[in-house]
């Protein structure tokens, strides 16, 4: 919430978290996001994100009760841009649905076809 509500930053714009991965000394976090725009805008969000990662660590240290407050790295979480990559290609790839392609009936041979005496 802090990302979306508490930062001023112009840089840091339509960002969503996915995961965050926490090494197991609780030292360090790996912050997965995935910004809607094009590779600029995803390359801004993300300098935004590691310039305001001081603030968001602190904000982290008064919610958690730990002896370390871990360190906020951000990495461009590329699977929802993936996805719709692949979704385009079996798009392409695979006939539509209700086409013209059906399947042959049971017998394995067209019923208008004439059988031979």
């Amino acid at each position: 919430m802090a990302i979306l509500a508490e930062l001023q930053d112009p840089r840091i714009q339509d960002v969503t978290v996915t995961f965050v991965e926490v090494s197991p000394d609780l030292r360090h976090a790996k912050v997965h996001v995935s910004v809607m725009g094009d590779e600029t805008k995803q390359r801004l969000c993300l300098h935004g994100l590691q310039s305001a990662a001081g603030f968001l660590q602190a904000k982290c240290a008064r919610r958690i009760d730990a002896r370390y407050t871990p360190r906020l790295a951000f990495v461009l979480d590329q699977g929802v841009k993936r996805s719709i990559e692949i979704s385009r290609i079996l798009k392409e790839v695979l006939p539509e649905e209700g086409g013209s392609a059906e399947p042959p009936p049971e017998g394995g041979f067209d019923e208008t076809e004439e059988s031979e005496p």
